[in-house]
C-alpha cells in the first residue's frame, strides 16, 4: 500500500543525514563513511518523487558546505546533480528490488564524488587517493538496508479495529 510521506518526516531524514554526515570520526571510519544526506536525498527522489525540490537539495548542500568549512556551494552542487539524476532515472530504479537498485545508486553517488573533487581541483587542492571513493562502495551498500528501513517506517500501522 502507498503511503504519501508527510513533510516532518522527511525533514527529520534530512536532519539525520546531517547529523550523521557532521559526526566526528578518524582514520578508515571517516573516509568509508558514505554521505548520509545523498542517500536521504536519493531516497526521498526515487520513492517519492516530487515531493523534495531542487531547492532543499541545494540548500542542504550549503548546510554541509558551512558544516564542513569547505568550499562553498560544492556540495550545492553535487546534491542538485544527484537530485537531477535520480529524478530522471527514479522511475527506472522503481522497477529493479533494492538489491539491484544498489549500483545504480553507487554510480550516481561516484559521479557526485567526481563533481565534489572536480570543483575542489579547480580551486587548488590536491588530487585524492583512491580511498576517497570507498564512500561511494559503503553508500551503495547502505543503499538497501537504509532504503527497507525507511519504507518500512512508512508503512501504515494495522488497525485493530478494521475487520
Amino acid at each position: 500500500m502507498y503511503v504519501p510521506a508527510g513533510n516532518w518526516f522527511i525533514a527529520t531524514s534530512l536532519i539525520i543525514g546531517l547529523i550523521l554526515n557532521f559526526l566526528p570520526l578518524q582514520g578508515d571510519l571517516l573516509i568509508s563513511r558514505p554521505d548520509f544526506v545523498a542517500l536521504a536525498i536519493t531516497y526521498w527522489n526515487v520513492n517519492h518523487p516530487y515531493k523534495l525540490g531542487m531547492s532543499v537539495a541545494f540548500g542542504m548542500g550549503l548546510m554541509v558546505d558551512v558544516g564542513n568549512a569547505g568550499i562553498l556551494g560544492q556540495h550545492a552542487l553535487a546534491y542538485c546533480v544527484i537530485f537531477y539524476l535520480t529524478l530522471i532515472f527514479g522511475r527506472r530504479l522503481r522497477l529493479f528490488n533494492l538489491l539491484k537498485q544498489a549500483p545504480q545508486i553507487g554510480f550516481f553517488l561516484l559521479i557526485m564524488q567526481i563533481v565534489i573533487i572536480l570543483i575542489a581541483l579547480s580551486n587548488g587542492s590536491a588530487l585524492p587517493g583512491w580511498g576517497y571513493f570507498l564512500a561511494t562502495v559503503t553508500g551503495a551498500l547502505l543503499w538497501a538496508p537504509a532504503s527497507f528501513l525507511m519504507t518500512l517506517l512508512l508503512k501504515p500501522k494495522p488497525d485493530s479495529n478494521a475487520l
